[in-house]
């Protein structure tokens, strides 16, 4: 008898023979399996419409190549091309048919992490070369995007071509590790290791294990997803599974003393003395993967080296890197990958230093990959929006329409409240999106995904008794709910049903009409509110209230729910970190944690919403909106440097240094060396600056203007036009000496809000670059605009159209570019010749394949010579009926060349800026 998982898998299956899926190949194959089942009882009881939508939802799912970084090493060797062929990929071929058949993934998708999987494991080494090697490598993921499975298909794969011993660091939390070790149970060991950590694994075949005609494969694990399943002492002194046989898998904590078990039980029981006395196990090809390599795998208690980059003999690592390197040096043959979504802290790893205590460091020195996320993931661009940044290769993307602005919680949950605050009450705006969690869910009910999973987060506090106080509130406001739907209002004066209609109504239906719009999802289906009413009370009836704080016994047990679980999830820091919450529709988020890094790795909301994106809401704080819109920003920024870095052909060591000096660095990494006042070394070659937050108090705005005028009368005479045609009208000054940009800088008042343009700083590079016979002069640009409606002013000789910008409010002390940007994307061509212009467009082309009027500005910097900067100034409309003064406010933008022998400039963070910029650290 064929259900209708049967039925879609067939289809999936014809649809491989087909080059190009099209909505009419997918009909014609969908009619192919109903008249196939005809004959069959079940096939009245499957909604072919629903299957012929699932089909085109899964076969919409693209994704891309991913973008490399790798080394030259010499002695490495290019080993799986003619392995492949004789490699019995027993382990990869069991999990690639369990994404098919089970989890419904489509061929091209497949293919896609097939492709990926080989380039990582053609960059690890080949497990039976002989004598001693160690490799090191990152991938870089969107977060919540299938990291997961990727490097699940990499152990099977590493399994299949010989690695013996496989380790997976998974997390700080057993929770968690939990989590980690039930997905590999179900996806790479094929048997429950809750039951049976080693033996008799023939009764307890779960996931991979229970495919129809498929038999256990030889594998053993040493832990289990029990709560107390991580590697043990009693575990390591039992050794009744020896290395070196059948494949091994353990997946610990990063904790000192689980990590001290395990480094004790393999060199104990299997290492051998080498010739410095220091125990290494040989012969044995180690792969471990450092899953959220950012956390707690890096060394933030700085590096200090000698003159031969050898670490002094006094410095010591943190305990979890040092441990981890300490493993990784007690074996003879390792491979070393790290998984995450947000790298930066990864790459200001000190890369080639060496200890003779830990090894070498964790810096990705052979290869970093990108991983493209699939075409249905939902990750912060599509949820917060990107503003164009031609500079970057960015381009402009509406976030969709699920962001609910909260600003009733300050006085009930206060931001900065103590670890012992009562709430006597949740806000408002929480009770609104536990009803607005009751409609998804009934929506995705009526939209026939009854049998699914609902997930909905509330993070507030990072505070366990805050925690506690909030799930009983919210316990006690779900049980109202639930009572209300049941029994009626009672003598209520509200009426719940009308309520619940207008939330329908009002926000559900406009938003599935904007979401449609935005993403290609068939699933996407409008339904009534009479089906939604209709479905309101089974619904409510499921939820349950669960409170995380990091034991196993928090994980929400999904599979013990055959027809679909629903919960309300409340918790912190082991609520945000890796932890899945399946069918997560609503997330109620107030922590206003400003770690760029952190930010990011809490966003749960990210991912896959098959057929219900339209019904995920997003309820936080202005704040941590436009916190997230600028992490978002900054992260497309250095994934898209990280391409372009590919394309030229460099290496993982010129990456981190591109990173490490990258003047937005200062706000999204390395958080232990700025809190600690290390000194963090920044460079501006290839990069456009701008002032982007500006002054409006009179006083500032009258002397930024006589300064500005001043520096226009010392220039002179202007150019008569500028080179590039379609920029005619604006004043152009060529050969303008560097000491008048100092002058200015040193003069000029700079919001320090905008933080890239630290007027110190950047005289600091100006005056190194000048040391080397670079930035010797300089372009100026002054921008003047030719629209009728413009204001004119007089600048020194000038007289200038003021650019026009949006009205501040009257409580404003600032005033912030709308969409962060203060250029035009023509704007940094001004001084260069139309020869220059085409070289440009043609070395964009040659990378990118892309051939634009005006190319990306990266590319623009790369043409100008090193030695000449140019300054792009933007008198902005002043006036409005706040203002005293209607002298305009001055914007400025440098542009610097690229250069090859750039220096960099110390920048010294200490704990008093810390705190002026980010308040006092609680986290």
């Amino acid at each position: 008898m064929t259900d209708y998982n049967g039925a879609i898998t067939i289809v999936m299956t014809l649809l491989k023979s087909n080059r190009e899926i099209t909505e009419n190949a997918i009909f014609e194959k969908v009619e192919m399996v109903k008249s196939m089942l005809s004959t069959e009882s079940s096939q009245d009881k499957i909604d072919w419409e629903l299957l012929k939508r699932d089909v085109e939802s899964r076969c919409n799912v693209k994704m891309g190549k991913g973008a490399i970084l790798e080394d030259q090493e010499i002695s490495h060797k290019i080993w799986l091309p003619s392995r492949k062929s004789s490699i019995e990929w027993k382990f990869w071929n069991r999990y690639k048919r369990y994404l098919e058949e089970e989890k419904g993934w489509s061929y091209k998708l497949i293919m896609g992490i097939d492709s990926l999987t080989d380039q990582i494991l053609e960059r690890l080494e080949d497990p039976q070369r002989e004598g001693p090697w160690d490799r090191r490598g990152m991938a870089v993921g969107q977060v919540q995007s299938g990291k997961t499975a990727n490097y699940t298909g990499l152990i099977c794969k590493a399994v299949d071509s010989g690695y013996k011993l496989i380790i997976v660091l998974a997390g700080q939390h057993k929770s968690l590790r939990s989590q980690t070790q039930a997905r590999l149970d179900m996806e790479f060991l094929g048997f429950d290791t809750r039951m049976n950590r080693a033996f008799n694994q023939e009764n307890l075949k779960i996931g991979v294990g229970k495919l129809i005609g498929q038999k256990l494969l030889p594998v053993n694990s040493l832990t289990s997803s029990d709560d107390n399943g991580d590697f043990t002492k009693k575990i390591a002194s039992q050794g009744a599974v020896m290395i070196g046989s059948d494949p091994i898998l353990l997946v610990v904590k990063k904790n000192k003393s689980v990590l001290k078990n395990l480094l004790n039980w393999a060199t104990s029981i299997h290492g051998v003395l080498n010739e410095k006395g220091v125990k290494i196990v040989s012969e044995i090809p180690l792969l471990l993967i450092d899953d959220e390599a950012d956390n707690a795998s890096i060394n933030t208690n700085g590096t200090p080296v000698d003159e031969n980059r050898k670490v002094l003999d006094d410095c010591d690592a943190t305990a979890i890197n040092g441990l981890i390197r300490q493993l990784l040096n007690s074996f003879e043959k390792t491979a070393y990958i790290g998984y995450t979504a947000t790298p930066f802290g990864n790459i200001f790893i000190m890369p080639s230093v060496e200890s003779d205590k830990y090894g070498d460091d964790l810096f990705p020195k052979n290869f970093i990959i990108n991983l493209p996320a699939p075409s249905n993931h939902i990750g912060p661009a599509k949820v917060f929006g990107l503003d164009t940044y031609e500079q970057a290769g960015i381009k402009e993307e509406e976030g969709i329409s699920i962001i609910r602005i909260v600003n009733d919680f300050e006085e009930l949950i206060p931001t900065n409240h103590k670890k012992y605050h009562e709430p006597l009450m949740i806000p408002e705006s929480l009770k609104k999106a536990i009803k607005c969690f009751v409609i998804s869910c009934a929506a995705r009910a009526a939209r026939k995904q009854e049998k699914e999973h609902n997930s909905m987060l509330i993070h507030v506090t990072r505070y366990t008794h805050v925690q506690m106080k909030i799930y009983d509130l919210v316990k006690e406001e779900l049980e109202f709910i639930r009572r209300r739907i049941e029994y009626g209002d009672g003598g209520s004066k509200d009426n719940l049903i009308e309520e619940l209609e207008y939330i329908w109504k009002e926000d559900y239906v406009k938003t599935t009409e904007a979401v449609k719009r935005q993403i290609q999802d068939p699933k996407i289906i409008d339904v009534e509110w009479e089906d939604v009413k209709r479905n309101l009370f089974n619904t409510v009836a499921k939820i349950n209230v669960k409170l995380i704080n990091g034991t196993a016994n928090d994980l929400l047990d999904y599979d013990s729910y055959s027809e679909g679980g629903s919960f309300i999830a409340i918790g912190g820091d082991k609520l945000s970190r890796g932890l899945t919450l399946e069918g997560l529709s609503i997330s109620y988020y107030l922590r206003a944690s400003r770690m760029y890094d952190t930010l990011m790795q809490m966003g749960r909301w990210f991912g896959y919403r098959p057929g219900y994106a339209d019904l995920c809401r997003l309820y936080t704080s202005e704040e941590l909106v436009t916190w997230y819109k600028y992490i978002t920003m900054a992260s497309e920024e250095l994934r898209n440097d990280l391409n372009y870095m590919a394309a030229l052909n460099k290496t993982p060591e010129d990456y981190g240094l591109r990173v490490r000096t990258h003047p937005g660095e200062l706000l999204i990494t390395a958080v232990n060396k700025m809190r600690n006042g290390t000194p963090m070394k920044l460079s501006y070659a290839g990069h456009i600056i701008e002032t982007v937050v500006f002054n409006i108090d009179d006083p500032t705005v009258e002397h930024n203007f006589k300064v500005l005028s001043q520096f226009i009368q010392q220039m002179g005479t202007p150019e008569d036009e500028t080179q590039y045609r379609p920029l005619h009208g604006n004043f152009l000054w060529n050969n303008v000496p560097t000491k008048y940009i100092i002058d200015l800088l040193n003069e000029i008042i700079i919001h320090p809000d905008s933080r890239k343009a630290n007027p110190k700083i950047l005289i600091d590079y100006i005056e190194a670059q000048m040391e080397i016979n670079e930035l010797k002069m300089w372009s100026v640009c002054l921008v003047s605009s030719n629209k009728k409606s413009a204001r004119h002013c007089n600048i020194g000789s000038c007289s200038v159209g003021l650019t026009q910008r949006q009205k501040p409010k009257e409580d404003l002390e600032k005033y912030s570019m709308a969409n962060g940007r203060l250029i035009s994307p023509a704007d940094e061509l001004i001084d260069l010749s139309e020869d220059q212009i085409e070289r440009a467009r043609q070395e964009m082309y040659e990378k990118t394949g892309k051939r634009p009027d005006v190319p990306s500005g990266r590319y623009i910097r790369n043409i100008r010579s090193s030695k000449t900067g140019l300054l792009i100034i933007y008198p902005l409309d002043n006036s409005h009926e706040f203002a005293d003064t209607v002298k305009p406010v001055v914007g400025l933008a440098f542009s610097f060349p690229g250069s090859e022998n750039a220096r960099t400039v110390d920048y010294k963070v200490n704990n008093i800026y810390w705190e002026q910029e980010f308040g006092v650290f609680n986290d």
